[in-house]
Order: structure tokens, then C-alpha cells, then sequence
């Protein structure tokens, strides 16, 4: 389907000189001298290369069809990692390189949204966040209250990312999926 650049917003799958892209961003752009213009920033699915280009806002774009499903994480192998569909049972696998940063959040039976593009699949959204088990972090700090100073912990999936000083390993913590970084601990 057809539509105006202008409208292009991140996330959108484009069809672009036979390719499939992800936007990632997206800007409407007014330079001093010329005409405003539309700053995309894009992924080539087949291959994962990134790239910019410029579209004058009223240039008209081929939005790919994607279909998306609900799938069910079960477990990996390797490189693959294998999921269920929720209505047919059916199962697949993906591969780390679709998945991307992504496998650092994947638990099994996590519920996730798989998009697909003439059948094959094409991109995974996750949950916005998870609830990861903290498994290797420097000890806590004795009275250590909610500050701005954080310390690097290693979570269950393989995830380093950064927490604050008074959560201990074992402890379980919310995490977003969007940056990695800590939103709470889970009671």
C-alpha cells in the first residue's frame, strides 16, 4: 500500500528498491535554504545493513504487508530458538541474527508478537519489559538507598546491564525490553 513519506514513523516496514526495510527513525527535516525533507533511518531485513535516506514528505512510499502473530518462546538450540504458535501449535524457529539483542529476554514461555511478510518471518516484539533473575553482581552496599550511582549485574539470560547498589543476586528485577535498563525489583 501507498503512502505519503511524511507519514512514515519508526517501526514501519517499507518496501524500497526491491528491498524490505525497517525504519528506525524517522524526522521531518526544514534545512534553511531548499525544501523540507523526510530523514529516515533504515534496516535492510535480508541482511541487517543499515542506512539513511531522504524522501520529500508528498513522495510516496510501498508499505509491505505484515501480518502479525502471537507465538510462545520455548526454547534454543544452538542458534535457533523455537517457538509455538498460540492458535494452531504449530512451531518455528528463528535464528539469533532475526532475533538480534532480543534473546537476552526471551525466557521460555514468554509470549511474543512474530511479524511476518509473505510467510516468512520477519521481525519479533517483545514484551515491554521482563522480570530477569539477577545471577552475578558485586555484593550490596550496607544502607544502600535508591541513589543515582548503579553497579553492573549479569541477569539469567546472559543480559549485563546496570542496578542499583541494594538489589543482591538471586533477587529478581524488571528490566525493559526497548533499552535494557532497570525499571524495578519484583517483590
Amino acid at each position: 500500500m501507498k503512502i505519503k513519506a511524511s507519514t512514515l514513523r519508526k517501526g514501519f516496514v517499507i518496501q524500497y528498491k526491491n528491498d524490505l526495510y525497517r525504519v528506525t527513525e524517522a524526522t521531518h527535516v526544514t534545512p534553511g535554504k531548499g525544501p523540507a525533507m523526510m530523514q529516515v533511518k533504515m534496516k535492510r531485513l535480508s541482511d541487517g545493513t543499515k542506512g539513511e535516506q531522504r524522501f520529500r514528505p508528498d513522495e510516496a512510499v510501498e508499505r509491505a504487508t505484515v501480518i502479525t502473530k502471537e507465538y510462545q518462546y520455548l526454547y534454543a538450540d544452538g542458534d535457533n530458538y523455537y517457538f509455538m504458535d498460540l492458535e494452531t501449535y504449530e512451531q518455528i524457529h528463528l535464528t539469533t541474527e532475526l532475533l538480534d539483542d532480543g534473546v537476552y529476554y526471551l525466557l521460555p514461555e514468554t509470549v511474543v508478537q512474530i511479524q511476518f511478510h509473505d510467510g516468512t518471518p520477519i521481525g519479533v516484539e517483545l514484551p515491554a519489559s521482563v522480570e530477569l533473575k539477577v545471577v552475578e553482581t558485586e555484593p550490596g552496599m550496607k544502607g544502600a538507598t535508591v541513589s543515582s550511582s548503579y553497579k553492573p549485574a549479569t541477569m539469567e539470560t546472559g543480559l549485563v546491564t546496570q542496578i542499583p547498589p541494594f538489589i543482591e543476586s538471586g533477587e529478581v528485577v524488571r528490566i525493559d525490553t526497548r533499552d535494557g535498563k532497570y525499571l524495578d525489583r519484583v517483590k
